[in-house]
């Protein structure tokens, strides 16, 4: 979750920017640097690793002038926090600086095509690859603008970018693609701001644009022009934010659950920042506190969790011991306490919880490690009692999670479990480097694969939460690594619309529960292009034999599912491990809307704690 900030108007611009990159202290970062372009067309960069006072520190013994200037945040991804690796990032010529959030998925490809053409480049990210494509255009004689906007359609997976040019004075141009997080220009008198973040802009002005996927603002003091990144216009609409701190929270959103569910693609990047090295490729988990002795040691792996969590749980227990060869097991943390369990200290006890105050899940922890085994927290919320009794935390970075039913901490709970299978894998010698670096190239698809399935899935439920809205009872089922998300999305959909729905492993439909098919019985099928792609279609035919309405699930272009199918929410074609993640979108969308339909309390739903602390 790094944060972007820029300015431009006729005030100095540093203090501003400093001020702007406080305000998204909590969004989390290692470093931090700003860049601005003075009266002189001289671009000033000052960079620094750590908390922003270092910034601070840095700039007070070196200021920088100029009325036009962008900062970040960062939280690394590619390369280790240090000042070099720290946005903002110039080009060789040093006229050409961006700041990013993403993940250049085919960077290496673009590095590789660059530097035979002679570029230089200085940093270990993927970032820098950004200003070097520009610079790479402008020497072809493309205007600034038109140079970001053709080195963007070269850039695979989600981004937000936002760039000067030394010598296009007093302009900031910024872009969104995909669902990286947000770009939100802010408009002031005589003078605009560019934010990744809404909230960030509260205290400065309450006239706000905010870009959609595929848009591209070039930003001036007097106004900015958008533009689609295919080139074409896009007329200028201006919102006003709410004076209202908590109406201004929801960026725009009608609800937190909303806001929640489109910040996933974000949130998961940030999951990622810090553990992943692509460059060789490893998976480098700091938190987890056991030598690769003890991994070797560990015989079997438990995961603990309750309601979301234990879902969370029953994948990531799959993810091991795909990627890690260990047994692993999930377990309903309130039930794990009170049946003596065979626990001892060969066995790793993971504990999820988004608020780490669960009470059942703090419990069942504290009998494991009565019993000797190593534990392992993975929560949202650092300094959380779950956090001072496990051995080692993971850190979810999925930011504060408002809405009651949780969306954004689940899927990151997913990730986190994604990549403990992968570091326990690579330790215990099972994954060799092929491997592990084919495990770090797909883990990196993920952000922009789920911010496809978000574009996907946008428009997609007007009439079709009003058809379903009418049924009293659902089935949703999935097969394999899909089984633990059918079961989530039953326990989404009953938990914001107030309708019930019970998920299950497909298989199990014919051991009893197929008796509860008719037509007045919509099944949910999550019917993705897998190993298990045609035991799926089967499971529909017997659904459909009996009359039985089918939603599914499918991988874009599936005529299969489209012919069979009452209704289709379409994903985009995933790797096998990152299938879960995207699926899970379109069934938090379909709760999402229902309830809404429904006249539910989604944020707050009735009878529902977001923190349950008591058994």
């Amino acid at each position: 979750m790094c944060g972007i900030f820029g300015y431009v108007g006729d005030r100095q611009a540093t203090p501003l920017l400093l001020e702007g990159l406080q305000r998204l202290e909590y969004r989390g970062y290692d470093s931090a640097g700003i860049a601005t372009v003075d009266d002189r067309r001289r671009l000033d960069v000052r960079k620094a690793t750590g908390k922003l006072a270092n910034l601070i520190g840095v700039v007070q013994q070196a200021p920088l002038a100029g009325t036009v200037g962008i900062g970040h945040t960062r939280w690394a991804t590619h390369g280790e926090p240090n000042d070099t690796n720290a946005h903002p990032h110039l080009g060789g010529s040093g006229k050409v600086v961006v700041v990013h959030n993403g993940i250049v998925e085919n960077y290496q490809e673009l590095k590789d095509n660059l530097i035979a053409r002679g570029h230089r480049f200085d940093s270990a990210t993927d970032s820098e690859v950004i200003p070097h494509l520009i610079e790479d255009l402008l020497d072809q004689g493309k205007p600034f603008p038109e140079a970001v906007r053709l080195a963007a359609l070269q850039l695979k997976g989600a981004h937000a970018i936002a760039g000067l040019h030394a010598d296009t004075p007093n302009a900031i141009v910024a872009l969104r693609i995909g669902n990286a997080g947000g770009v939100v220009v802010g408009h002031g008198p005589g003078e605009c701001y560019v934010s990744s973040d809404l909230p960030a802009l509260v205290s400065l002005t309450p006239t706000v644009t905010s870009l959609a996927p595929g848009q591209m603002a070039v930003v001036r003091a007097n106004g900015c022009d958008i533009s689609t990144l295919s080139g074409e216009r896009v007329p200028l609409q201006k919102q006003t934010m709410a004076s209202n701190p908590i109406v201004a929270a929801k960026g725009g959103y009608r609800h937190f659950m909303l806001k929640e569910i489109m910040e996933q693609p974000e949130v998961a990047m940030s999951a990622l920042r810090g553990r992943l090295a692509f460059d060789p490729g490893s998976v480098t988990l700091g938190e987890v506190p056991f030598t690769p002795d003890v991994i070797r040691s560990i015989a079997r792996v438990v995961l603990l969790g309750m309601g979301t969590s234990l879902h969370a749980t029953q994948l990531g227990a799959r993810f091991i011991e795909r990627l890690a060869r260990l047994p692993a097991s999930a377990e309903n943390a309130a039930e794990f306490r009170y049946r003596d369990p065979v626990v001892d200290k060969d066995t790793l006890v993971v504990a999820i919880t988004q608020s780490g105050e669960t009470a059942d899940t703090l419990e069942a922890l504290n009998e494991a490690r009565r019993h000797g085994a190593l534990t392992l927290a993975i929560c949202n919320v650092p300094g959380s009692q779950v956090t001072r009794i496990a051995h080692g935390t993971m850190l979810m970075h999925a930011g504060p999670e408002i809405g009651v039913a949780s969306t954004k901490a689940f899927t990151n709970s997913l990730v986190c479990l994604l990549l403990l299978a992968g570091h326990l894998g690579a330790t215990r010698g099972h994954l060799r480097d092929e491997a592990v670096r084919d495990l770090v190239d797909t883990i990196a698809r993920m952000p922009g694969l789920m911010g496809q399935a978000l574009e996907m899935n946008a428009t997609a439920f007007g009439p079709l939460a009003a058809e379903y809205a009418r049924y009293r009872r659902f089935l949703f089922i999935g097969r394999g690594l899909l089984e633990p998300i059918a079961r989530e999305g039953a326990l989404k959909f009953k938990e914001v619309s107030y309708i019930h729905a019970e998920g299950m492993a497909a298989a199990e439909l014919k051991h009893g529960p197929i008796a509860l098919v008719d037509p007045e019985t919509p099944v949910v099928a999550i019917a993705l292009k897998d190993a298990l792609y045609e035991k799926m279609v089967g499971n529909i035919h017997a659904v459909r034999a009996r009359k039985g309405p089918v939603l599914a699930i499918a991988t874009v272009g599936d005529e299969i599912i489209a012919e069979h199918a009452n209704h289709v929410l379409w994903v985009p074609a995933a790797p096998p491990l990152l299938a879960p993640m995207v699926a899970t979108i379109p069934l938090q969308l379909f709760a999402y809307h229902t309830a809404v339909y429904c006249g539910s309390d989604v944020d707050q739903p009735r009878n529902l704690a977001k923190s349950v602390t008591v058994e």
